[in-house]
């Protein structure tokens, strides 16, 4: 079996490391990062048991399935570039936190193009799980791959979602709202409480309203996972943003939760700290300096 990674970011690297241990042999990865060969894609193809190609449609072809793992804004702009040279029959799973919209477009050009489209919606962090993390996978030919390529793939906490596609991206996004919501939520309640030098007393409060959780655990996790990814969780919460204006409401937290993710992507030194205090302190001794 021959299959193809469009994008080889952090999920793509892990597609990359569990297949070649399923015994896919025949790996072959694109990302516009290629272009610099200082870039993460680039690390990641020189360490990885992959057959760099130099462009979408060139990656594609002869593929039996291709894996799309991209940036959320690129999702339309990477399934127009592998089907271009995509062949008939070949599956195209999409793992892109894109909007509805987007993905039924992306389907479009796919199907267009002879390739069978099936959406993927993570709904969990890809670690540790790996690919038997929980997808949703929704569009018409959903349930086909998942009886035979997404077993043999080692999908096997998939499920099939629905057989339209859009449906499991917004379940997605609708989720992305609180989860990313909470990310942002503690970074910058905790950053003020820090200042004020009552953080200890807020997350101690919280267990007054929900249940009983080590609360400085969990917030340094919320934090870090905006430090660590707020670039790529800001583009996922423009989608979100769209997904909810879509449905004819404001996205007034879906916006600004991507305002503050991006924000926090600024920060990333601050995950040197040991705890959450010592975190909280780098950011903050970071944007008193003007680095802001």
């Amino acid at each position: 079996m021959k299959v193809t990674l469009i994008g080889l970011g952090e999920v793509g690297r892990v597609a990359a490391e569990d297949l070649s241990t399923r015994g896919v042999t025949a790996l072959t990865a694109w990302d516009t990062a290629f272009a610099d060969p200082g870039s993460r894609a680039s690390g990641n193809a020189a360490e990885l048991p992959v057959v760099a190609a130099s462009s979408g449609a060139g990656a594609a072809t002869d593929a039996d399935v291709v894996l799309c793992a991209v940036t959320a804004a690129n999702d339309l702009a990477a399934a127009t570039a592998a089907a271009a040279g995509i062949r008939p029959g070949t599956w195209f799973l999409d793992l892109n936190s894109s909007s509805p919209e987007q993905k039924r477009a992306a389907a479009a050009v796919v199907n267009d193009a002879g390739g069978r489209y099936v959406e993927a919606a993570l709904m969990a962090a890809i670690h540790p799980k790996r690919l038997a993390a929980p997808f949703l996978l929704g569009g018409p030919h959903a349930e086909a791959f998942l009886a035979g390529t997404g077993a043999v793939l080692g999908l096997v906490g998939a499920t099939v979602y629905s057989a339209q596609v859009g449906v499991a991206a917004a379940t997605k996004l609708c989720r992305s709202v609180v989860v990313k919501g909470m990310e942002a939520l503690f970074t910058e309640s905790l950053l003020a409480a820090r200042a004020y030098g009552v953080e200890a007393d807020v997350l101690a409060s919280l267990s007054n309203i929900l249940p009983e959780a080590d609360w400085e655990q969990v917030a340094r996790y919320f934090v870090s996972r905006s430090l660590q990814h707020g670039t790529r969780r800001s583009e996922e919460m423009v989608e979100a943003a769209a997904t909810v204006a879509q449905a004819g409401v404001e996205p007034l937290m879906a916006s600004a939760t991507a305002e503050r993710q991006a924000w926090a992507a600024g920060h990333a030194d601050a995950l040197a700290a040991a705890d959450l205090v010592g975190m909280l302190d780098a950011i903050r001794n970071r944007t008193e300096t003007g680095n802001k």
